[in-house]
């Protein structure tokens, strides 16, 4: 059976089970102690449905350009075929000027065009 936890988790599913499954009288120091975890732990666990972990991506990612700033640029690039140091210096110029090299081609690698199809 293939779990994957986060590499610092203190609880495997089977135990996560058991303390959702425990009885309300039962506290949350009680499980603690008996489990060797913190009372937080227990917190997070007896209310959740599930006994996995979530995810710890960034589910909104911080991004310099607005997404019609976006899309003007990715105009640019299929359009103009520019070289990612001729459509920084367009952008920085006309849509951003605090835009930065790097976040430029983080841009370009996550819609696709990192570098110019031949």
């Amino acid at each position: 059976m293939d779990i994957k936890l986060h590499k610092t988790a203190t609880t495997t599913p089977r135990i996560r089970q058991e303390i959702q499954q425990a009885p309300a009288a039962v506290s949350g120091s009680e499980l603690a102690r008996r489990y060797h975890v913190s009372c937080p732990t227990i917190a997070r666990w007896r209310y959740r449905t599930t006994q996995h972990d979530r995810s710890h991506t960034l589910h909104h990612l911080l991004t310099t350009l607005s997404p019609a700033q976006e899309e003007i640029v990715m105009a640019l690039r299929e359009s103009l075929r520019l070289s990612v140091d001729d459509l920084l210096t367009v952008a920085k110029e006309f849509l951003h000027p605090d835009l930065s090299r790097s976040a430029l081609e983080r841009l370009l690698k996550r819609r696709g065009l990192p570098s110019l199809p031949p």
